[in-house]
Parts: structure tokens; sequence; C-alpha cells
């Protein structure tokens, strides 16, 4: 075998030398080392920060504030009939589908049940919402629908509201 991986280099040109900076009055870069004199640009850590336009107001504080949030939003995970019917278990929750792997992440006010598809066998869902299209299909498919209750909405506790009294 030919010795050229000894001889491998990258070509000429391609890799530029640093500069050594404040090295001495002979090297061009000696005492302020390319850095001018003092100032803000001459101190160590310094260098303005993305987004700074010369004291002048910043653009992201020159434009309109938009949208808004509402903390009392109902944030589920949604799972519809098809779902159920393709994954072939006879009992669905919201502790069976994290355990699984079939959801990846629980939403903040559980799980809510969508009528979207059709079942062929019975299944006994719990969820925190079924609606009433999937309720229906459940039935009569022979299932029973569940619905959990929650003692306080999660939105509420999000908000630092408390519980409703």
């Amino acid at each position: 075998m030919p010795d050229y991986l000894s001889k491998l280099c990258p070509p000429e040109g391609s890799r530029k030398t640093r500069k050594r900076l404040g090295r001495g009055v002979g090297s061009t870069l000696g005492k302020t080392a390319g850095r001018g004199q003092k100032g803000y640009g001459a101190r160590a850590g310094s260098g303005i920060r993305p987004g700074f336009e010369g004291g002048q107001m910043p653009l992201q504080r020159r434009m309109p504030k938009r949208g808004f949030h509402n903390p009392f939003k109902k944030i589920y995970t949604v799972v519809n009939l098809r779902d159920i019917e393709r994954w072939g278990l006879s009992e669905i929750s919201p502790q069976v589908l994290v355990e699984k792997r079939l959801v990846r992440k629980m939403g903040a006010d559980g799980l809510r049940v969508l009528g979207n598809g059709d079942l062929s066998r019975s299944v006994t869902v719990s969820a925190h919402h079924i609606s009433a299209q999937a309720a229906s299909k459940i039935t009569a498919a022979g299932g029973r629908p569940i619905v959990i209750e929650v003692e306080a909405p999660a939105a509420l506790k999000r908000a630092g509201k408390g519980s409703r009294t």
C-alpha cells in the first residue's frame, strides 16, 4: 500500500494562520493589538450585543405588540376513535397511553377523545373529556365511555388562581 496517509495536508491557501496580537512593535499588531486607543472596543469582554442600534430605540421595541395569551385555555392531548381502533387495546386511559408510549406527553388538562373514525369492538375509554359523537360511537360498539373528573382545572393552576369556589 502506498504511503499517502503520511503525505496528506490541506490544499495551499485553504488554511489561514491566525493573527498573533500584542507581540511587540515589529509585528505591526503590538501595543494596542489592533484595538485602537482606549474606549469600549479596547476593553476585554466588550462588543455590542445583537440588535443594538447605537442607542436608537431598537426595532423589536419600535414594533407594536400583537396577540393575546389566554391563561384559561384548555390544553388536551387529543385522541380520535380511528387511533383507538388502530392500537387494538381493550382499555384506554391516560396512564395506559403514557405507559405504552402511544402519546409523547399528556396535556395539562388531560386526555380528550374525539369521534373521528369508527370502532368495530368494545373498548373501555377513560378520559377527561369525551365528545358526544365519540361517546355514542363507543356505546354503539358495546364499549363504555368514562369521564374522569378533575378537582381543579389546570388552567387555573397555571394562571395562579387556585381552585374555583
